[in-house]
């Protein structure tokens, strides 16, 4: 009889392996190796014995069903994030820097969800009760019927929420939560995997939604396991300075709405306030027409944001010229640069380059490509572009100018805020009218040209 062959997989990325190892070479994590078991529906085995796994029932895609039932929390930028409200029995992920706001904005978050006649229960594994009573007092949220507790083990927290039955958990965090039957310290890629795993079951199997809140790591990403990612059916990720008063929540995975929605909320005295028009706040600051200012007309989601990229080029003092982003991707400012180098023949050699989206937004869309690159050369020129301008659009390695998507919803929220012009590239579908002098470019070279008289 031939031997089962034995296999052994990376908990945190996957990688599989024909032996154990200490460390992972996918993802460079320790002690995340462990022997895979497997389940065979096959003839009884000497491992699985003779017990055999009930049918599952099958239907098809025609299958009619209602769509979840909301609650809404009475922030509508939270309520926008998440889809529409909070669904029954889900499992959401709330990740950000320290200090930036997430036990605030999920304390606020409780307080509405229990005034609104859901039964609430926060649990804190960081701070005492006493803590989140005096943030709950600043804030003026001390009437609101939360129920409060200080508690990181897990099987008391179960045993707790199982008995109570509430309607939404808050676990604040994960990482500190301890699972006696794991042997780890908290924090841990095991506990963090195995409390997560827990709860989000929880969740499932009693109908009550759960808010787990995660440490981010220097890069960004939430600390433990990937596969927590993939447990959970909404990752959120609140971003923001910590010497800017915006705070932008982000939907990076939602199973029961759209991914990349953003909620904006204004860090103040009382807690975080929403904030209903991110654009009018975003250009709140801009002055007069300065070189290096640019406007771009972007899409967060569904919403249409408008923002101002800032950028300043200088001769360097150094041997290498240095390059410094904020808010941007410094792998697509190295390129737009080299594109512009090598299709309109503008150098940037010698010259340190500094690009800064203003009011602590983070842009991840292609079509902010146009707006860099003309913030750039009106830095490079000391030529303003026209206060009452937009610009977005996509610059490919050629030089030519791609379309962005929802142009008609780019230039109508330009339209409210008082913009009279934009500069898209051609070739997309046809637009209504706005109200809004639309100059198309087909490449780089003819935008350069026309705009700065170069190229």
């Amino acid at each position: 009889m031939a031997k089962t062959p034995v296999t052994f997989s990376c908990n945190s990325c996957g990688a599989t392996y024909n032996k154990w190892s200490g460390r992972c070479d996918g993802c460079g994590e320790w002690n995340t190796i462990q022997q895979d078991k497997g389940i065979s529906a096959g003839p009884p085995s000497k491992t699985l014995g003779s017990k055999r796994g009930s049918a599952m029932v099958l239907t098809d895609l025609s299958t009619k069903e209602a769509p979840p039932p909301r609650s809404q929390s009475g922030i509508a930028e939270l309520d926008r994030v998440l889809g529409g409200g909070l669904v029954a029995a889900s499992a959401i992920l709330v990740g950000g820097d320290p200090g930036i706001g997430k036990s605030t904005l999920l304390l606020q978050a409780a307080a509405h969800f229990a005034r609104s006649g859901l039964k609430t229960i926060y649990v804190s594994g960081e701070e005492a009760s006493a803590q989140v009573r005096m943030r709950a007092q600043r804030l003026g949220l001390a009437d609101a019927p939360v129920k409060l507790a200080a508690e990181t083990n897990l099987r008391d927290i179960l045993t707790t929420l199982d008995a109570e039955r509430p309607d939404l958990a808050i676990i604040d965090s994960i990482q500190t939560m301890w699972a006696d039957n794991v042997e780890s310290a908290p924090g841990s890629v095991s506990q963090v995997r195995a409390s997560a795993h827990e709860l989000t079951s929880f969740a499932k199997r009693s109908g009550v939604s759960v808010i787990l809140v995660g440490h981010v790591t220097k890069d960004g990403q939430i600390a433990g396991p990937r596969v927590v990612e993939h447990m959970v059916d909404t990752v959120l990720y609140f971003e923001g300075e910590r010497g800017h008063q915006f705070r932008i929540l982000r939907a990076v995975k939602n199973r029961f709405g759209p991914a990349d929605e953003i909620g904006v909320f204004e860090m103040t005295g009382q807690g975080l306030a929403e904030v209903t028009n991110p654009s009018a706040h975003f250009l709140s600051e801009r002055g007069q027409p300065a070189a290096g200012s640019v406007v771009f007309a972007g899409i967060e989601g569904t919403r249409p944001v408008l923002c101002e990229l800032q950028a300043l080029v200088a001769p360097s003092p150094h041997s290498q010229a240095r390059r410094t982003v904020v808010g941007w991707d410094s792998g697509r400012l190295a390129m737009i640069l080299a594109v512009l180098e090598a299709r309109c023949g503008i150098p940037f050699a010698g010259l340190d380059v500094y690009l800064n989206v203003a009011g602590g937004m983070k842009i991840t869309e292609p079509a902010a490509d146009l707006a860099v690159a003309a913030a750039l050369l009106s830095a490079r020129e000391d030529v303003a572009l026209p206060a009452e301008t937009v610009v977005f659009g996509e610059i490919s390695l050629s030089g030519a100018l791609r379309p962005a998507t929802q142009t008609e919803n780019r230039l109508k929220e330009a339209q409210k805020l008082g913009f009279t012009s934009a500069i898209a590239p051609a070739g997309g579908k046809p637009v209504g009218k706005n109200g809004i002098t639309l100059n198309t470019m087909s490449d780089l070279t003819g935008f350069v040209g026309e705009i700065f008289g170069a190229g």
